[in-house]
This record gives C-alpha cells, sequence and structure tokens, in this order.
C-alpha cells in the first residue's frame, strides 16, 4: 500500500467526523501548549533571578552579621540584624588576598521627605567602593566620595525612583541634584541620581537613597555597627578561597573557636545562584510534570477515539481483509491516523503555548524564555504519545478476523 493511498485514507477517516476528531486533536493541543508555556515560565523566572542577583556586582562575597542557629535552646540573632561587624572588620577583611574592593553598609528604611512629599525606603550608608562592587552607575551629579565619608557629610545619592516619589513624575534627574531632603528629619544634599537598574518590592535598587557609611552611623542608625560588608574578589575563581579567608579572620577578630558559634554568614554570590536556580529549575519540573498529566489524558482521548473508530470501521476492515489486506497494513493504516493526529495537535500546541509565553511577557507579568529544546521535546512526545496510544487500537483492527467483521452489523 502506497503511502500516498495511506494518507489520502487517513483525512478521509479523519474528516468523516470533524467534531470528534477535533476534540481529540484539542486534548494534545493543550497538554502540549502547557508544557510549553509552563516551561517557559520557569525557565523564565530562572533567569531573571540569575540576572538579578547578577545585578548586584560581580564576584561578590557578603558578609551578614547573626547567624541562625538550627539546633539548641540558644538565642537565634537573626541574620542581618544582629550588632557584631564593625568597621575595624571591614580594614581587616582588605588586608587579605584576591580582595579587589570592599564597601561597609549601614542599612535602614526611613521617612524621607522633600517639598511637601514623602516616600518610605531604603537609606544605605556606603563608601566610595559601592559603585564598582555593586555595578551602581551614576546618571546626574556625583557619587559619595572618600573625604565626604570622613567628614560625616550630609549629602545623599539617590535612585531614579525616589526621584519621582519626591520631586514628581515629571521630575528630571538632573533637577533632583542639589535640593536638599530630609532623612529623619535630618537635611541632606542631594549631590548624585544612579542610573535605573530595574526592579519592584524591597529589593528594587531604583528606589533606594545612598549616604556615607559614617554620616548614617553618626545621624540614622546612632551606633558604630554595619549591616553587612559588600566585597569584589579579583576573579571568580577565588571566591570560594577568599570566602574561608573572610571567615578565618572573622572568628579570629571575634574570638570564636567553634566556626559553628560564628556571629556572622559569609554569602558567595555564585553559591546563592546555584541555590536560586536549583530551587527554580525543580519548580519548573513540577509545573512541566503537572502539565505532563494532561497529556496523558489526552492520549487516552487518542485511544478512545481510535477505538471507537474501528469499532465503526469493522465491516470495512473485514472488507479489507477479504480483498487481500494484509494484518500490517491494517495495523499501519490506524498507527497512522492516530499519529496525524498527534502531531497536528502538537503543532496547534507549540503555536499555542508559544503563544501563551508571549502574552505573559508582554503583560509584563513575568519574563518567559522559550527554548528550542522545549520544542523539539513538546514535538517528539506529540509523536511517542501517537505510538503509544495508537498502539493498541490499530493491533485490535488487524486482529480481527475477516469473516466474523463482514458480518458485524
Amino acid at each position: 500500500m502506497k503511502i500516498i493511498d495511506v494518507l489520502q485514507e487517513t483525512y478521509t477517516a479523519l474528516s468523516a467526523n470533524k467534531v470528534r476528531s477535533g476534540l481529540t486533536v484539542l486534548g494534545i493541543v493543550i497538554g502540549i501548549s502547557s508544557v510549553i508555556a509552563m516551561v517557559s515560565i520557569g525557565a523564565g523566572a530562572s533567569n531573571s533571578i540569575s540576572s538579578n542577583i547578577q545585578a548586584l556586582g560581580s564576584n561578590l562575597i557578603m558578609v551578614t552579621p547573626g547567624a541562625q542557629r538550627g539546633q539548641g535552646f540558644g538565642v537565634s540573632l537573626g541574620r542581618g540584624g544582629a550588632k557584631t561587624l564593625t568597621l575595624s572588620d571591614a580594614d581587616a577583611i582588605r588586608t587579605l588576598q584576591n580582595v579587589n574592593a570592599v564597601a561597609e553598609e549601614v542599612s535602614g528604611r526611613y521617612q524621607v521627605t522633600a517639598k511637601g512629599t514623602n516616600t518610605n525606603t531604603t537609606v544605605d550608608g556606603v563608601t566610595s567602593s559601592y559603585p564598582e562592587i555593586r555595578n551602581v552607575t551614576i546618571d546626574q551629579g556625583s557619587f559619595i566620595s572618600d573625604s565626604q565619608n570622613e567628614s560625616s557629610s550630609k549629602v545623599a545619592v539617590i535612585g531614579p525612583t525616589v526621584v519621582t516619589d519626591l520631586f514628581g513624575d515629571t521630575a528630571l534627574p538632573a533637577d533632583a541634584v542639589g535640593q536638599i531632603i530630609r532623612i529623619k528629619g535630618m537635611e541632606f544634599k542631594v549631590i548624585g541620581v544612579t542610573v535605573s537598574k530595574g526592579g519592584s518590592g524591597f529589593n528594587n535598587q531604583d528606589d533606594m537613597i545612598y549616604v556615607p557609611t559614617k554620616s548614617a552611623q553618626r545621624f540614622l542608625s546612632g551606633n558604630q555597627y554595619l549591616t553587612s560588608i559588600d566585597i569584589e574578589a579579583t576573579n571568580s575563581n577565588v571566591m570560594t578561597q577568599l570566602q574561608t579567608d573572610i571567615t578565618d579572620i572573622l572568628l579570629a577578630r571575634h574570638k570564636i573557636s567553634d566556626s559553628t558559634q560564628a556571629d556572622f554568614s559569609v554569602l558567595n554570590q555564585n553559591d546563592i545562584i546555584s541555590s536560586a536556580s536549583s530551587i527554580t529549575n525543580t519548580l519548573t519540573y513540577l509545573l512541566a510534570a503537572v502539565a505532563g498529566i494532561s497529556l496523558i489524558v489526552g492520549g487516552i482521548g487518542i485511544m478512545n477515539m481510535m477505538l471507537t473508530t474501528v469499532t465503526e470501521r469493522t465491516r470495512e476492515i473485514g472488507l479489507r481483509k477479504a480483498i487481500g489486506a494484509k494484518k500490517s497494513d491494517i495495523s499501519k493504516q490506524f498507527l497512522i491516523e492516530a499519529i496525524i493526529l498527534t502531531l497536528v495537535g502538537g503543532a496547534g500546541g507549540i503555536i499555542l503555548g508559544w503563544l501563551i509565553a508571549f502574552l505573559v511577557n508582554w503583560s509584563g507579568l513575568i519574563t518567559t524564555s522559550v527554548s528550542w529544546g522545549s520544542v523539539i521535546l513538546a514535538f517528539g512526545v506529540s509523536a511517542f504519545i501517537g505510538v503509544i496510544f495508537g498502539y493498541y487500537p490499530a493491533r485490535r483492527a488487524a486482529g480481527l478476523n475477516p469473516i466474523d467483521a463482514l458480518r458485524y452489523e
């Protein structure tokens, strides 16, 4: 039997009941599109998290005060909330090998006012090395200098979101430079505005105000402790060793012999990215597995349709066998019909899944990323489903006795 004849027979058989064929194909379309959409959303989320972490800086190691206790009944010092790090700790870290730059931070949220407007935002006390470590770029004006830090000057560098909140939607970055803002009731002069980096919520780097570290300690926090120390390694290959060296020197300075009792935490940027990627990948697999259930349901729908078709075409099968059709010809006919259904559904599912991913990305809710690998996998799975769920009906059709088939009513 020629392939062209098989395809013609397939078209005739499937178009004989368009509604049933369409509903069967719809099950595969929904399954394939769900897998592609879910995988693209998961991959996009993973890429977005990784890029946001990378935007914090390159080759970055962060030291925060306090450490979570997982055992015993001792009091747990909340990571980042304790008071254990000082400027002298930062100076000690500067003496280590493989350190490119160090920036001390004193961070807190405060009410900020200017010209009758106000906002509640993060005020970060930093040093002149902060832009290099955290990839911060100045749009207008200048950043905080070493002399301004040493003299505890009341100067501030603000993000573009702060410009909008304090000076209006039409305010330009240049309009904010030279203005006076009040932080915790004290006047600070704006000397610069940063370039927008994007973000939202409490991690929005555009919604931040930078002041000198010593100014933040003197006028805002009221103590000499740091909320974090940022270290830029010379390259990514030495980050693990530098993390160990930082831990060792701080343990010695804080007179702690047991590392499990450390009153600080050292976080490696690469470890953070790896952990975040592991979590998002697990979620992606979970979403794909849930969506894959609909593929199984679609496959069962194909099997059900093909079994019904075999029953309806029993006399046709008997007639074909009576005029010399082999079992392989009958089996091939019904198997190809099942595969054609799944391939059509797979093509429709790919288009729909891509469209869903595009609409989600266009809406701005989350960035999606459709990979060719997921498309090829989805299409391959659809063909596989056609073979698996079409095999039994095809075998059943091929096994019919021609005499019984001709007598079937």
